[in-house]
């Protein structure tokens, strides 16, 4: 729940509290929070000009950086990692500029892949052979680019144990969505294998990335930052995206398939997670538009039902709304405090 100025002033206009002790906790709030990032010119001025440069020495890499040899690229990216680095650091430290500090560091970690790849291309050393150019690195599932997501989640977190800034968590999280595709040659150790021998590699590498997730969630309260949700995402990108793609036997495994998606979308309750809702809710939709143009396409009541189905929903929803409170209280005394304890704190 966030509380702006105003609900302050409706407390105090009720007389449930006093003005001066409202501004001296206003002050206080404000203190407490300055710097987390919000949505104002400056920050977005930030994340823009980060995104820019991240895109653009990240994703968006030509082929004439080739031309530079792997001693050329290894030799500017670790420029450009020092000069990112110290200079987030003096924004960090010295100035208490914590955003952008916190952004130039990101971006320092972002840029370690291509100097990893600069030194393999130096080196030679691929573990499954030479992938290509380095703008394939974001394009094309391969093995040999383990080393530089490896390297990235290391200087990741070595950067979280620096600053603590919740934005470092997303380098390090894409990286393990990557990992979780290119690890299946390196697991079952043979360049052919099957669909669903990588489907499952990403299915449990995400439930993995999840669990973490879910306990770092619940160790740092999001008021200090928000330092699971890239993890979240990239873990339900791995899981969901392995559990559609697994080529399913039969309708049961089908409808199994459903019931965990629903599971998702009830899970983001529980955790107060959006992002379980979007991908349970795509999964959702897929599995009725399965029944709808293979299972009952011939039949004339299936969109009438489930349309009863979805008002049904609705009202849940509504009834949720108007009855959260004792809801909520119920399932305090319902569960056990053990189980209670488990879950992330909102504040």
């Amino acid at each position: 729940m966030q509380i702006d100025k105003e609900d302050l002033d409706w407390a105090v206009a009720e007389d449930l509290i006093d003005a001066n002790v409202a501004e001296h906790l206003w002050q206080a709030w404000l203190l407490r929070k300055q710097h987390v990032p919000k949505f104002n010119f400056a920050n977005v001025a930030y994340y823009f000009g980060a995104l820019i440069v991240i895109f653009g020495m990240v994703f968006f890499l030509t082929l004439a950086w080739e031309s530079l040899g792997g001693k050329g690229i290894f030799a500017i990216a670790c420029i450009y990692i020092l000069i990112f680095a110290m200079t987030g650091r003096h924004l960090w430290f010295d100035r208490g500029l914590k955003v952008p500090g916190g952004l130039l560091t990101t971006i320092a970690v972002c840029m370690v892949p291509l100097a990893i790849y600069g030194f393999q291309r130096m080196t030679g050393i691929w573990p499954y052979g030479d992938p290509g150019s380095y703008r394939n690195y974001h394009v094309w599932v391969k093995a040999s680019w383990f080393y530089m997501e490896l390297g990235t989640i290391v200087s990741g977190l070595l950067a979280l144990w620096w600053i603590r800034f919740p934005f470092l968590t997303m380098p390090i999280a894409y990286s393990l969505w990557y990992m979780s595709m290119d690890l299946t040659p390196l697991i079952f150790g043979k360049n052919e294998y099957a669909w669903n021998e990588r489907c499952l590699v990403s299915f449990w590498f995400g439930i993995a990335t999840i669990v973490i997730a879910f306990f770092i969630d619940r160790r740092i309260r999001r008021s200090q930052g928000d330092f699971a949700f890239w993890l979240y995402l990239s873990g339900l990108m791995a899981f969901w995206g392995g559990l559609t793609l697994m080529n399913s036997g039969g309708e049961w495994e089908r409808f199994l398939y459903f019931l965990i998606n629903l599971f998702l979308i009830l899970l983001s309750v529980v955790l107060r997670r959006r992002v379980f809702v979007i991908f349970g809710a795509m999964g959702v939709i897929g599995y009725v538009g399965h029944l709808a143009y293979t299972v009952f396409s011939n039949s004339l009541m299936f969109p009438i039902a489930l349309s009863f189905v979805g008002v049904l929903i609705i009202f849940a929803g509504i009834q949720y709304q108007k009855n959260y409170t004792t809801w909520e209280l119920w399932l305090h005394r319902f569960l056990p405090e053990s189980l209670l304890q488990l879950l992330p704190k909102d504040i």
